[in-house]
């Protein structure tokens, strides 16, 4: 897990609209990259909600959120419109992004062994370094979590 103070890792993914987007896109100003699962499973869904839901907020704080999953293009398309989502939803198919980010790797379930990605949240902050990470977090009030950790950092 890449900790305080460590370079948070510069990257160029295709998003929902399957346009290039990278993170210093927004340089100078803090950044939420998320990582998540699986698009349009219940717990994804619900952490997609929660940035939904606070999303105003981080729009006048003037904050890019990032979330980003192995899923291809065309489902984070349909995540996105299926459930309103208004932020840079990002496919790193390969795990490659996730890998940087300590974010994918070997996961288990029903006894089955498979790469994925682990539900992970960096803020970066407008130096490009990581300001706070959470790790295995709880999709429910996510960005509300998100939203008091940066009001701290801004104190």
């Amino acid at each position: 897990m890449l900790t305080t103070g460590d370079r948070a890792p510069d990257f160029e993914l295709q998003n929902q609209d399957d346009e290039p987007v990278s993170l210093s896109a927004a340089d100078g100003e803090y950044a939420v990259v998320y990582f998540y699962p699986r698009a349009d499973t219940p717990g994804c869904t619900t952490e997609a909600k929660s940035f939904r839901d606070q999303f105003q907020e981080f729009e006048e704080r003037g904050i890019t959120v990032f979330g980003i999953s192995d899923d291809p293009v065309e489902d984070l398309a349909a995540f996105a419109e299926k459930h309103d989502l208004p932020f840079q939803l990002l496919s790193d198919p390969h795990g490659e992004v996730g890998r940087a980010y300590d974010s994918y790797g070997e996961k288990n379930m029903f006894g089955r062994t498979f790469d994925g990605m682990f539900r992970n949240t960096y803020i970066v902050a407008p130096d490009g370094s990581i300001a706070r990470a959470f790790e295995g977090v709880s999709p429910a009030d996510h960005a509300e979590e998100v939203l008091d950790a940066l009001s701290d950092l801004r104190e």
